[in-house]
């Protein structure tokens, strides 16, 4: 086995390659700090709490300006959509991520489009047309205010240069003046770095119980040293003003190493089963979507559940992003009332990409509730040169689907068809409906389609599917653009691949009865799904205080895929969580960063992260540190 070259140096040089990596893990977590510091002082600036959320595009714009950044109308439509009703702190730190602040560089070389001749200067009469005729249009007033501004403006000449100076100074002061005031007010410096606003406000208020016999005191906060390295690890600016901090590492074997109880369908042959399909969705925001079902028992069983990413299409040769995600299903029992819904359990046995949960059931009403962690499916930066072709015109000269469309488009049927009859229902097409276009197909509507389509047993087949979407296409004259919103909205890419959602499918089996399955809603994890993941985790986890604050704990599960930590607050106070990943090896958080901080509200639970391995071939290291900050 070739070794690498780090080994094969000699001692000394072995010495300052190490040095040198760890000065750039350092580095790197000095900008992660600054970066955050920055986004909380801007956000504070406009809103009392990072608790509250930005509430309208033009809090969203101000708030950018804060931070820095000068967005224009089509920059903030990006991020504020007609679906977005609010965006929460860690929303804006996203956005910030995404969008960096213009470079003196990169306004001069703007500028210098316009400036042909390469003066440094813009004719005023110029500037006046060019700004109140193209692009994001200004009105005359806002021009001549830039006009009358004396340092960068002469003899009726723009002087371009200065303009970028001045630009430059104004944004650096602005976030300046920003950090100023919230080194200066005491009290914003409690506020948070993060946050999950909704999970905190629907945090599950535990009962004040006497201490757990699993809880376990540490009094050691050190992060234990890795092997090899005797130096402590580094720790994040904004930790060094922590009250208390707990440490856990959890070391973890690769997929195959694992010895994990299976689950064995097969073996239930002659029960009776039920099956669904589903499909998670990621949205514009990171925000992650799903089908909810409904159980229905008539009477006591023995049953096993399972979830599975559904493999729609299989190519060899070719693997497909959405067949890595992780899955599971969280069950509940309804009782009086679908807010009043108790947790009975959730699949974490598991069969290679299958998860599952053996049990007994009593007769009634369960509600399953779909989750993924969102270590695996998040947004990606799009790599794709070019569009795919959807339509063509064939040589009669009439529009048809092209090969690789059909192909995508028999693969979103095979997706959609919830019970895999190989047909779509009225309420099957409805959550289609409402996925791409937000409205639903009601029984008049859908009774055209049984006049010009073809349907069997008042259900659309695959080929109505397909002449429905041509109909599509033969309506907008060949322009594929509402075609290429149906298939973004499904999670498609301009090359026609599935990379921004997981299909799914769900088998009940029962021992004594039938049992019945039926999608209820197509929406974002509930609070009821928040309050069975925080449940879940305070159940079967292990429970650690914070030395130092009693009234903090924090609860961490493992399982063979992911470990998923979660806080409490026990204190009449919100408090923030410091949260640092450095030390992990081989790790995928669902927050997408090494170093964060979260608010948790008073007397309450909330997710702190979910963690699954990067590579699941190798070994992985779970090695977190949360701290109370002052």
């Amino acid at each position: 086995m070739a070794s690498s070259p780090e080994n094969n140096a000699p001692p000394s040089v072995q010495k300052v390659m190490h040095l040198e990596s760890s000065q750039g893990k350092k580095s790197q977590h000095a900008e992660e700090a600054i970066f955050y510091m920055n986004c909380r002082a801007a956000y504070l600036t406009v809103f009392k709490s990072s608790l509250e959320n930005i509430k309208s595009k033009e809090q969203l714009s101000l708030v950018l300006q804060q931070a820095g950044r000068n967005p224009c109308q089509k920059t903030v439509s990006k991020y504020w959509t007609s679906q977005t009703t609010t965006l929460n702190f860690d929303d804006f730190c996203t956005i910030l991520k995404k969008e960096k602040p213009a470079t003196k560089t990169e306004l001069l070389e703007a500028f210098g489009k316009i400036d042909t001749d390469n003066t440094g200067y813009i004719l005023h009469d110029e500037l006046y047309k060019i700004l109140t005729t193209r692009g994001e249009k200004m009105t005359r007033d806002e021009v001549s205010a830039i006009i009358k501004q004396a340092d960068f403006n002469c003899s009726g000449k723009l002087d371009y240069n200065k303009f970028c100076d001045l630009y430059m100074t104004t944004s650096e002061q602005c976030c300046k003046t920003a950090r100023e005031k919230l080194e200066v007010d005491s009290r914003l410096r409690q506020q948070q770095l993060g946050n999950q606003a909704e999970l905190s406000s629907e945090g599950i208020t535990l009962p004040v119980s006497k201490p757990s016999p699993r809880i376990s005191r540490k009094t050691d906060h050190k992060l234990a040293p890795t092997k090899g390295d005797s130096r402590t690890p580094s720790r994040p600016s904004s930790a060094q003003s922590c009250k208390a901090s707990i440490s856990t590492t959890i070391s973890m074997g690769a997929s195959s190493n694992r010895n994990t109880k299976l689950i064995e369908p097969d073996t239930m042959k002659e029960w009776q089963c039920a099956q669904s399909k589903g499909c998670f969705y990621l949205e514009e925001d990171g925000e992650i979507i799903s089908h909810k079902y409904k159980l229905h028992l008539p009477q006591r069983s023995t049953v096993c559940i399972t979830i599975k990413p559904l493999n729609v299409r299989q190519v060899e040769g070719k693997s497909y992003r959405w067949l890595s995600v992780d899955t599971a299903l969280y069950i509940l029992k309804e009782n009086e009332t679908q807010e009043n819904l108790q947790l009975v359990s959730f699949t974490e046995q598991q069969n290679k990409e299958m998860f599952g949960w053996k049990g007994e059931l009593g007769s009634g009403v369960y509600w399953l509730l779909p989750f993924t962690t969102g270590c695996r499916l998040k947004k990606v930066k799009p790599q794709i040169a070019g569009e795919a072709k959807l339509v063509y015109r064939g040589e009669d000269g009439e529009l048809a689907l092209t090969k690789e469309f059909r192909a995508a488009l028999l693969d979103i049927f095979e997706t959609i068809d919830l019970d895999g009859n190989g047909l779509l229902s009225l309420e099957e097409y409805n959550f289609f409906e409402l996925r791409t276009s937000g409205e639903k197909c009601d029984e008049e509507a859908w009774a055209v389609c049984k006049e010009n389509f073809d349907m069997k047993k008042n259900e659309l087949t695959r080929q109505g599917f397909m002449d429905l979407n041509l109909m599509e296409a033969n309506d907008r004259e060949g322009d594929p653009s509402d075609l290429w919103v149906t298939l973004l909205s499904l999670g498609y890419n301009k090359a026609l691949e599935m990379t921004e959602a997981c299909p799914f499918v769900i088998d009940i089996y029962a021992e004594k009865c039938k049992p019945r399955i039926k999608a209820i809603y197509l929406e974002a994890g509930s609070s009821q799904l928040n309050r069975a993941i925080c449940k879940s985790v305070v159940n079967k986890g292990e429970a650690k205080v914070m030395d130092g604050c009693e009234n903090i704990i924090i609860y961490t599960y493992k399982a063979s895929r992911r470990i998923t930590s979660v806080i409490e607050n026990k204190t009449e106070n919100k408090v923030i969580i410091h949260v640092n990943n450095e030390q992990s090896k081989n790790c995928l958080s669902n927050r997408g960063l090494t170093v964060f901080a979260v608010e948790v509200a008073p007397k309450s639970t909330m997710v702190s992260q979910h963690v699954m391995p990067l590579n699941e071939q190798e070994e992985w290291l779970y090695n977190c540190v949360h701290s109370l900050l002052h």
